[in-house]
């Protein structure tokens, strides 16, 4: 199809949308474009989560319930996990998870599967954009020849693809799926343009169109493996400033009051979320196959990797100037999900700190106002203590912070606490410190 009719499409809302993968940063995206004036349909294999949809109920922090039962009850929003409606969409972007494997690799599965999915029903004229985070060249090297052998039409000329990497910062106040600029990398000219003209038509935030999906692949990548560097280096000099007793809070307080050169990043307990903990790998993954290696973001990688360990260590020397061993210490820890504010756990470090004080025979409860429940690493149910009360914190022989939540009442924690190691620098407001050790 002219990319021209396409635009004219895109312009008069003629285009009808499609989303594969209904989590984190499909589901937003999808109301996004529904908001905009496009009918779009959310596709996933959950039927938990397309019911949901159908119904109007929403599972995302970052959409508006309203906005979410007033779209569907108007019907420019529904889910389903037939993927023959594919047929019938113009634009269809691929959100599903792109993990790590057991081996530390990448595991595009879902990816993979995705494409397999979309090449049986594509049509000429589609628009397919890949958001998922990965490794540099995925959209060329992997999902281009699935939907092109999938559908026997040629890519640049039947059919649209490019790569526009997801920009989701859950809990975010500020910058949300509507008004955070984007990023664009298309197989062929004509593809960037209507690939564009469509995020332009929906996002507040600029499109930024690169050369090709690689460079808008690595784009991503450097985002994520910028912060992981950074806050190696400032868990690395928080070990040190440690051992020669100086505050790592109180010197990056100091540093940042340079007007330029400096960005603040803080240590702690270790890094969560779907991002910044993976990413790294999925580069250094990929420059293994060009005889590379990138060795200062792997040192980074272990540095970070080794932080839950590391707390475990410190609340062992904790409790011991305390009088108290760490087998059979009775431990409350503050928070589990993966950053404050937030009812995300996924890859949280809080969740490796209750198994690494665990496996050295602390008894562990956690108390999250956010996360009332999760499954652990071998699915089993973990559940959080009901309330944060005078009585139950008194019980424990250590409170440690591992999530920088705002809804806990940190004073009463204070004052009833035995002893509180504070991963987060979260109580630095309380002038009482004597049972206070910060990271």
């Amino acid at each position: 199809m002219d990319s021209n009719i396409i635009l004219k499409k895109i312009e008069n809302r003629e285009i009808i949308a499609g989303v594969v993968g209904l989590g984190y940063v499909g589901l937003p995206l999808a109301v996004e474009k529904a908001k905009a004036g496009f009918r779009t349909i959310g596709f996933d294999i959950q039927n938990t989560k397309v019911d949901m949809v159908n119904q109007g109920h929403n599972y995302v922090g970052d959409v508006v319930d309203s906005d979410l039962a007033e779209l569907v009850k108007k019907g420019m929003l529904s889910a389903t996990n037939d993927f023959s409606f594919i047929k019938g969409v113009d634009f269809v972007a691929i959100c599903v998870p792109t993990p790590l494997d057991i081996h530390q690799e990448p595991d595009i599965s879902c990816v993979r599967d995705s494409a397999r999915a979309i090449a049986g029903y594509l049509k000429p004229g589609t628009m397919v954009v890949l958001e998922s985070t990965t490794y540099p060249g995925t959209t060329e090297e992997l999902v281009k020849p699935i939907l092109e052998q999938g559908s026997g039409l040629k890519c640049g000329q039947d059919f649209y693809l490019g790569f526009s990497p997801e920009r989701v910062d859950p809990g975010n106040l500020i910058y949300k799926t509507k008004n955070t600029p984007k990023v664009v990398g298309a197989c062929s000219k004509n593809g960037a343009k209507v690939i564009s003209a469509m995020y332009k038509a929906v996002l507040d935030g600029d499109v930024f169109t690169v050369s090709s999906p690689a460079v808008a692949e690595m784009e991503k990548i450097l985002e994520n493996t910028y912060r992981n560097v950074n806050i190696g280096l400032i868990n690395e000099i928080a070990r040190l400033c440690n051992k020669m007793g100086i505050s790592i809070w109180e010197v990056i307080d100091a540093a940042k009051t340079k007007p330029y050169g400096f960005q603040p990043f803080y240590p702690g307990p270790g890094l969560g979320g779907h991002c910044i903990p993976l990413d790294p790998y999925y580069l250094t993954w990929k420059a293994r196959e060009f005889g590379f290696h990138t060795t200062l973001i792997e040192n980074s990688m272990i540095i970070n990797d080794g932080q839950p360990e590391y707390c475990t260590d410190r609340a062992m020397h904790i409790l011991n100037r305390h009088q108290k061993a760490i087998w059979g210490a009775k431990i409350l820890m503050l928070g589990v999900s993966y950053k404050n504010d937030i009812d995300d756990y996924r890859e949280s470090p809080a969740i490796r700190v209750m198994k690494e004080l665990r496996k050295v025979g602390a008894e562990v409860d956690y108390y999250d106002p956010w996360v009332p429940e999760f499954k652990n690493m071998y699915g089993q149910s973990e559940k959080s203590i009901k309330a944060l009360t005078a009585e139950n914190v008194a019980v424990y022989d250590l409170v440690m912070v591992t999530t920088a939540h705002h809804n806990v009442d940190y004073e009463l924690v204070q004052q009833n606490a035995k002893v509180i190691f504070d991963t987060k620098n979260v109580m630095k407001h309380i002038k009482d410190r004597s049972n206070i050790e910060v990271l």
